[in-house]
């Protein structure tokens, strides 16, 4: 299978709408105490605006002409902080791959690409937060390389 990573347009919002819900249904099972069913982490609006802003653009993953999988990036900028060094990163707010297509080198090409993207525009990091309820994720990711930076720890009340 070829695959393309390229910038996310508006022709693509449906196919990701239904990525999206892909990736909430796997957070709602496994925390559904903090994840609602059957909705959307955005608007179309929402997303028509994160698609158009060169701050958080999205990459798409397709072959033959359909999108199998996206990553919706920020760029985030620490400029003069009192404790903080002056520093560029690229956030990666989410990666999902349709599930009929994992396994296949979809969302490692996705991370690849991002990377070297991150690395153009003179990022010092790239970062992530993947929920312990996702195993699978955080396997991923350990397997591309990514160690953890930080953990936030919850006690559920």
């Amino acid at each position: 299978m070829s695959i393309i990573i390229r910038r996310a347009t508006e022709c693509d919002i449906e196919k990701i709408k239904d990525l999206l819900s892909q990736v909430l249904d796997v957070h709602h099972k496994g925390r559904p105490d903090l994840f609602k069913a059957n909705c959307r982490k955005y608007t179309d609006s929402e997303l028509d605006k994160i698609i158009k802003n060169d701050t958080t653009p999205i990459f798409v993953a397709e072959s033959d002409g359909n999108v199998l999988g996206y990553c919706f990036c920020i760029i985030k900028e620490v400029k003069n902080d009192n404790i903080l060094t002056d520093c560029k990163s690229l956030y990666i707010d989410d990666l999902c791959v349709d599930k009929n297509c994992r396994g296949k080198k979809v969302g490692s090409s996705l991370y690849a690409y991002v990377k070297d993207y991150a690395k153009e525009i003179g990022c010092y990091n790239l970062t992530l937060n993947v929920w312990e309820c996702n195993p699978t994720a955080k396997h991923f990711y350990e397997k591309l390389g990514l160690i953890p930076q930080k953990t936030v720890m919850e006690f559920l009340l």
